[in-house]
């Protein structure tokens, strides 16, 4: 048997166990970690390249998410039956982890490093996601790779107006508050909620609560770390050296501070490109060619560190915004509505140099988006999707499926407008919501919250308040710092942090924040919320002066809904064999028709009276005629005893008699009728089940051929003509007759 060295470490959180294991699985990788939490187990790996990517100015960290479908007792869907590209939760699980941890790599660490979380147990109650955070900072930290942690992240609930770590799924079916938290023994580095209307003070508390076990947990990996880690290897950290950046200071160093507060952006871009080749021109000219080619990256970088310092201390000590605008002025806003004519809602929200086209498409039950993962297969009423084409930021490139972070600003922008939606019962529809972001200059994911809330109130969509969204920023500098308001792309890329909060006038509905120093402190988180608070309420101000509530009818080109319930033993008669009733009512009113096995029915169709006909055809099949009720009909079939007639839009079929056609005697049933006349007839009652019909005194029939009437006793037969009833005496006709007679 092989003897493995094997470490392990449990720890008490929020009522469960939670147990770190390393030595038995996936020893070759540079760290591994096996984690058990409540039925969850997941394997963390963290593997580093020996040397660095050549010719890299970025650090090139890959996380994967792996949900194994085993994991939960499920087998995949498909013709493989095997796992393929990754879920929509895994994608952004994967963003979860990366975020908090890619800021604490060494500056200028080149290695490729590949984390890889599998989950390997699903008990449907402990998030995965979490344990990966945990998982990746533990194995990175037991590992030879250099790593400034360890972190940890928990998740928060507020149920009951109470605090909770690390709720299961019960209890986030009540809860006011999904909070993930990520943070080191010292500070807050990664923040991710979606919220009902929560306060900033509630925020703030529910934030710093979850980072007190953090703390326990950090400690905890530290003392793990003691018993199973590695030394960290020595790497070769790819670093500016200063006589390169002294060098380009000192010649363009002028030049570039005038470039960095050019106010368009596509001007700005463009002056800086021609300055960094200029100086790229006279630098060649300087040195040898082949230590140009070594050197070239580094003049780059330097032209970029130089600028960064001046966009940030030019912030930082003299409040000036490469823009001109003060550190608390939001950019222009224009909000447009009904921009697009077909389209069922569509509004056009621009902020400074970023635009988003929202729209709204509303359909039935079965547009419903079908989520399939480790939980149970559920259906979205509501989604949001969101696409970043190249042209919004003036480039050329590939329209490509949407990636890790498409994916993550439109889950962002849904998760803001949740707690805004309607219930299915308040509003039968299923809503998409598309944001087509057609400029962007920061701050896109937040233009996306305001464009689908115009978007929604221009379509109808009874959100119960306005959402608005803002994205904030911060430069800091020792103890030194300053939170910007509504940032632009160029204050995201050169800033410390990146802080979105989504709301209403009453509460927050989501929340993101992403750092890329080690952390920022509790002051700096208040002030960052106080003053998105005032820029969200605004924006809401703009927003409710074009639209102030959700109108009240529909567009003419959105589909018409109607909900109502039958018996469920009367589905069948609904639906036909082999479906054939159903079919027909579709086919013949054009509405789309769906029925639950609870005897629900949903008929949608973009025309009213579609709807309506489909609505009395579905009804006149699940009902009784009236007595003495007079029903149009069509003759379907001829016997010598009378005609059948189907009524109720042809759901329903009766018998009138040969003796109920008319006053007079009728010879012959074709001497007034033939198949496929348009007759009018009334409901009389039934016979052993069948529908009696007569069109005796009945306006609108046709009348019997001349001469084919009689005034002789009437032949009377039963409803159906099977047996004589109340006979008269035909034992006086001829023998033809009697034979007749006797037939029936």
């Amino acid at each position: 048997m092989y003897k493995f060295d094997i470490k392990k470490k449990s720890i008490e959180i929020a009522g469960r166990d939670l147990t770190i294991e390393t030595g038995k699985m996936a020893k070759q990788a540079n760290g591994a970690v096996f984690i058990t939490y409540g039925e969850t187990s997941v394997l963390v790996t963290a593997t580093a390249a020996k040397e660095p990517k050549e010719g890299t100015d970025f650090f090139p960290l890959t996380v994967d998410f792996i949900e194994k479908m085993y994991a939960s007792g499920k087998i995949p869907g498909g013709f493989f039956k095997r796992e393929a590209r990754p879920s929509t939760t895994a994608t952004l699980n994967a963003r979860l982890i990366d975020r908090p941890i890619r800021p604490l790599f060494p500056k200028g660490f080149r290695n490729s490093v590949h984390i890889v979380v599998t989950v390997l147990s699903y008990d449907g109650e402990n998030d995965p996601g979490i344990l990966g955070i945990l998982g990746a900072s533990t194995a990175l930290s037991i590992s030879d790779i250099p790593f400034h942690g360890p972190i940890a992240g928990v998740k928060v609930g507020l149920v009951d107006d109470e605090i909770v770590i690390n709720p299961v799924e019960h209890e986030l079916g009540k809860s006011k508050l999904d909070l993930i938290v990520a943070a080191t023994g010292t500070s807050v580095v990664m923040i991710e909620s979606g919220a009902d209307e929560v306060s900033e003070e509630k925020m703030m508390e529910a934030i710093y609560i979850g980072h007190k076990t953090i703390k326990k947990l950090v400690e905890f990996q530290e003392e793990f770390a003691k018993e199973a880690g590695k030394d960290k290897m020595e790497v070769e950290l790819d670093i500016i050296s200063e006589e390169i950046i002294n060098k380009v200071e000192k010649k363009y160093g002028k030049y570039i501070e005038e470039v960095a507060n050019i106010q368009g952006k596509l001007e700005r871009y463009e002056a800086i490109d021609k300055l960094q080749e200029e100086m790229l021109e006279k630098v060649a000219e300087e040195l040898d060619e082949e230590i140009f080619e070594e050197q070239e990256r580094f003049y780059k970088n330097s032209f970029e560190e130089i600028f960064t310092k001046y966009v940030r201390h030019t912030i930082l000590h003299n409040n000036h915004r490469v823009d001109g605008r003060g550190l608390d002025d939001i950019r222009p806003i224009t909000c447009e509505i009904d921009i697009l004519p077909r389209v069922h809602g569509s509004a056009l929200f621009t902020r400074g140099e970023t635009q988003s086209l929202g729209t709204v498409t509303l359909g039935t039950g079965r547009d419903e988006q079908v989520v399939d993962g480790l939980d149970e297969e559920y259906k979205k009423p509501y989604f949001l999707h969101y696409n970043f084409p190249p042209f919004s930021v003036g480039e050329a490139g590939f329209m490509r499926s949407p990636g890790r972070r498409e994916l993550g600003h439109g889950a962002l922008a849904e998760r803001a407008l949740l707690p805004m939606m309607p219930t299915k019962e308040e509003f039968p529809y299923t809503v998409r919501v598309v944001s087509e972001i057609l400029e962007s200059n920061g701050s896109s994911s937040m233009a996306t919250v305001c464009g689908a809330t115009l978007a929604m109130m221009a379509a109808g969509v009874p959100i119960k308040k306005p959402v608005a969204g803002i994205a904030n920023g911060l430069i800091m500098e020792g103890d030194k710092f300053v939170i910007l308001t509504d940032i632009i792309g160029l204050e995201d890329h050169l800033g410390d942090m990146d802080f979105k909060v989504t709301g209403t006038k009453d509460g927050i509905t989501a929340l993101q924040m992403d750092i890329k120093i080690e952390g920022i402190t509790k002051e700096i988180m208040g002030i960052a919320l106080e003053k998105a608070k005032v820029g969200r309420m605004f924006i809401l101000d703009k927003i409710t002066e074009t639209i102030a509530e959700p109108r009240k009818e529909l567009a003419e080109t959105a589909p018409r809904i109607e909900f109502f319930k039958v018996d469920p033993e009367k589905i069948g008669e609904i639906i036909g064999i082999g479906g054939k009733i159903i079919k027909n009512i579709i086919e013949v009113t054009g509405a789309n028709i769906e029925i639950e096995d609870n005897g629900e029915v949903c008929i949608s169709s973009s025309s009213a009276n579609s709807l309506k006909k489909a609505k009395e055809m579905i009804n006149n099949i699940i009902s009784d005629p009236e007595m003495n009720k007079i029903y149009d009909g069509i003759v379907s079939r001829i016997e010598p005893f009378g005609a059948f007639v189907k009524i109720m839009g042809g759901s329903k079929e009766g018998l009138v008699h040969i003796s109920q056609l008319h006053f007079s005697r009728i010879n012959k049933v074709e001497d007034m009728l033939k198949i496929g006349d348009k007759v009018r007839a009334k409901f009389i009652g039934f016979d052993k089940g069948k529908i009696k019909l007569s069109m005796k005194g009945v306006e609108g029939n046709p009348e019997p051929k001349h001469g084919s009437t009689s005034h002789r006793p009437q032949k009377r037969y039963d409803s159906y003509g099977k047996k004589p009833d109340n006979r008269y005496d035909y034992r006086r006709g001829s023998d033809k007759d009697r034979d007749r007679y006797r037939k029936y």
